[in-house]
């Protein structure tokens, strides 16, 4: 029984061992090749032979093609608008929707399961035509708008997890005299950072690496306007990748660095926060 014990638990750090080596070969190959001195794509070579910080060094530069800095403070800007408009919204849905008991409270809901069987993007057409007639298209406030539209949609796990509150809780500040607001505010938020904190960073997520929604409505072509998705983007049209391939290398380093440190920091939270929306959602 050892021994067939061992053969399986070899095995199977075998099969993670493969696993882990295909997730992280992309990853590695990025960061090696955004060090490269060959500007355009290296095929010859997994790592490359001379490198240099000029590509990191292009990204924050004079460079007209390579604008990371508006396109990093545009994402920025956006994502963190959106971060906070968005985790308000899910969270008093789902507070409604747990603690309140109303009418079209199941109707609601349902309907709210079905809509979120249909990807968004097979909406794009309609939400492009309503901002055009609005006169938002090409602008950070309509983007903005169409991240926020739709996040109420997402509170089904949110709501799972305040399911799980006491509530008793509720009952004594309702004896006390506590407002709904009051109670919401002061005695749930408290109890429910982690999926706060799981909402929070799904929020930022979805502006901060969306290029469908974003490429839509950004069109106009001046690229002070884009998003970091869209001039990334940019960089591999035919014309630009031979001379910015490693820039655009460079450029994916540094926009996974914020949301790595998010995750890094609220890796705990951000696990509780999904197991305990998914005891009853």
């Amino acid at each position: 029984m050892k021994t067939k014990q061992l053969i399986k638990d070899i095995l199977r750090h075998v099969v993670l061992v493969l696993l882990v080596s295909f997730w992280l070969i992309p990853i590695v190959w990025l960061i090696a090749t955004s060090f490269s001195a060959y500007p355009g794509r290296n095929t010859s070579n997994f790592f490359p032979e001379q490198l240099t910080l000029n590509n990191y060094i292009a990204l924050f530069g004079s460079d007209t093609v390579a604008n990371f800095k508006a396109w990093f403070m545009n994402t920025f800007k956006i994502a963190c608008v959106c971060c906070v408009v968005s985790t308000l919204f899910t969270i008093m849905v789902a507070y409604a929707t747990s603690f309140s008991k109303f009418k079209a409270r199941k109707p609601m809901m349902n309907i709210a399961v079905i809509l979120n069987l249909f990807p968004g993007v097979l909406s794009m057409i309609s939400v492009y035509f309503i901002l055009k007639a609005l006169n938002l298209t090409n602008t950070h406030f309509g983007l903005t708008l169409v991240y926020c539209a739709s996040s109420g949609l997402g509170f089904l796990i949110a709501k799972g997890f305040f399911d799980t509150v006491p509530r008793s809780l509720c009952e004594a500040a309702k004896l006390d005299g506590a407002s709904q607001a009051r109670t919401f505010f002061t005695i749930i938020m408290p109890l429910s950072k982690p999926i706060i904190v799981y909402t929070i960073i799904s929020s930022f997520l979805t502006p901060w690496t969306d290029f469908v929604f974003a490429k839509m409505i950004l069109n106009s072509g001046i690229s002070d306007m884009w998003t970091v998705s869209i001039g990334l983007y940019n960089m591999l049209e035919r014309s630009l990748i031979n001379s910015y391939f490693s820039i655009f290398c460079a450029g994916g380093v540094i926009v996974s660095i914020p949301i790595s440190i998010l995750f890094v920091i609220m890796q705990k939270f951000y696990v509780d926060g999904i197991t305990g929306g998914a005891v009853k959602g």
